[in-house]
Formats: structure tokens, C-alpha cells, sequence
């Protein structure tokens, strides 16, 4: 936990995107179970520079985005990424990159600690706002990973 004791949980993604998504759908199931009041979920849609100001104000960021990484759809990795070469290769879509938004972080010396939660999908074509079966059944396992990550204490009470 970080000095200031605030929680960002932050969906990244297209929704429109189908698996491209998975960020999104993350944060607004999370924020549908309700978390203590030390944690905020936010649906960050396509990144950009309008999130720097959440970086700003929070000591803890715990991203989720889609990665295609070439592993199988469904891998979830946690990375810990602390400068902008630490994030995959092959990030989702999204207009200004998370690896910009680190860069500017750094710039102006406000790098929160962040904690990455990427999931590997097959393909960032697919339209729609449903996601793909292979990726539907991590959803659980993944928002499990990421209550035992912000709450360490209490996963297995709210489980």
C-alpha cells in the first residue's frame, strides 16, 4: 500500500472492442460488488492524457488491459512495471499509450506504484461489446486476483 493509503483500480480498454475490452468490463463489475472507501474503480475507457490526473492522486495504481502477447487468450499476468519499457510490447489500441503516460509520470516526478494486470487476447478486430468465452471465463479469477492484491486481508471473507 502506498503512503497516502488510495487505491486506483482502472479498466482500460474499447468496449466496442469485444476482448479488446476486458479492462472496462473489469472495472464496472468491480464496482458493482462495492469496495472499502480507500479504493475508487474507474473505467478509463481508451486511456490518454485525461487520466494523468488519477495517476496524480493516487499512491496505488492497479491497471487491467488487454495485451496481445502471443500467449494463449486468458493468460493473465501481473507486472510491476516501472518505467515505460516495462509494459508489453504490444499494448491494446489505445490512442495515447499507457507507456506515454509513464513517460510523463516520470517527467514530472508523480510515478505512483503500479501494479499491471494484462490479459493476453487473440485479436483486437472483433466489434461488439461482448467478450469471447475464452476470455469471459478468467473474469472471476482475474477481479479475484486483483481483491487479494488491494485487499490481502480480507480476500478470503469477500470471496
Amino acid at each position: 500500500m502506498d503512503v497516502n493509503g488510495k487505491t486506483l483500480i482502472l479498466g482500460i480498454g474499447n468496449y466496442l472492442m469485444g476482448d479488446e475490452g476486458i479492462g472496462v468490463h473489469i472495472a464496472n463489475r468491480m464496482m458493482e460488488e462495492g469496495l472499502p472507501g480507500h479504493i475508487t474503480i474507474l473505467d478509463g475507457g481508451t486511456g490518454g492524457f485525461h487520466l494523468l490526473e488519477y495517476f496524480e492522486n493516487f499512491g496505488h495504481i492497479v491497471l487491467v488491459d488487454a495485451t496481445l502477447d502471443g500467449n494463449p487468450p486468458g493468460t493473465i499476468r501481473l507486472i510491476k512495471p516501472r518505467f515505460a519499457k516495462d509494459f508489453p510490447p504490444a499494448m491494446s489500441t489505445h490512442d495515447i499509450g499507457l507507456k506515454d503516460l509513464v513517460c510523463a509520470l516520470q517527467l514530472l516526478g508523480k510515478m505512483p506504484e503500479i501494479d499491471l494486470f494484462v490479459v493476453s487476447i487473440a485479436t483486437i478486430q472483433q466489434q461488439g461489446i461482448e467478450l469471447t468465452g475464452e476470455i469471459e471465463v478468467v473474469v472471476p479469477e482475474l477481479i479475484h486476483k486483483i481483491r487479494d492484491l488491494v485487499l490481502p486481508d480480507q480476500s478470503s471473507v469477500l470471496a
